[in-house]
């Protein structure tokens, strides 16, 4: 289970980034890497690499951004949830730069260490505290699943994927997952602001765009 579990988190890193010019290796690679795992998990992801093989990485990478980048219900800077634009999400940020270093891990400079694939890869290269702070974030992981099956994008099946990593059941629903940012996981409570009505220099999504 954890070595299929580190895939599915080093996979969906990958998956969840920017389809650039390196896409179609990427994904090629993702699906060798996934092949014969047992498991929905796997079964996720490999769903979502089906869905998208053949769409035009031009045309994958307008989705991309029309996904994540124009609605803050469905962005993946994962703080944003249960932070909102207060304080509390550049303490938020902090920690967790700080916890990617004590683990001797140096995130890229250029993208905010709430990045959902950065919180993913750190999950594949430090299982332990990686899969805690993923267990921390639950709420959010789930929120955004719950945004993207909404909107009808083939990428919910890679944070259905994600989500089966973790212990316990998903919330059914949005009001679930609500409920589930105000109490916390289990061993740790979080914020209370699941989506901000104020945008902050750094937090990318603005308004949803009409379609």
């Amino acid at each position: 289970m954890g070595g299929a579990r580190t895939a599915v988190h080093q996979a969906a890193s990958l998956l969840l980034q920017h389809p650039d010019d390196d896409w179609p290796e990427r994904l090629n690679l993702v699906r060798t890497a996934l092949a014969g795992l047992p498991g929905e998990a796997p079964a996720a992801l490999l769903r979502f690499c089906g869905a998208v093989a053949g769409i035009p990485q031009l045309e994958l990478s307008a989705r991309y951004v029309a996904t994540f980048d124009r609605s803050r219900r469905r962005t993946l800077h994962l703080s944003y949830y249960t932070e909102g634009d207060t304080r509390r999400r550049g303490a938020a940020l902090l920690a967790r730069r700080r916890l990617y270093l004590r683990h001797g891990w140096q995130p890229p400079a250029d993208e905010l260490p709430d990045f959902l694939p950065l919180a993913l890869e750190f999950a594949a290269r430090c299982p332990a505290p990686g899969r805690r702070a993923l267990q921390d974030d639950r709420a959010a992981v789930e929120l955004l699943r719950l945004a993207l099956v909404s909107h009808r994008s083939p990428y919910a099946d890679v944070l259905e994927g994600v989500c089966r990593t973790l212990p316990g059941a998903s919330p059914a629903d949005r009001a679930a997952a609500l409920r589930l940012a105000r109490t916390g996981p289990p061993t740790e409570s979080v914020g209370l602001l699941p989506f901000p009505a104020v945008r902050s220099p750094q937090s990318p999504p603005p308004q949803e765009t009409p379609r």
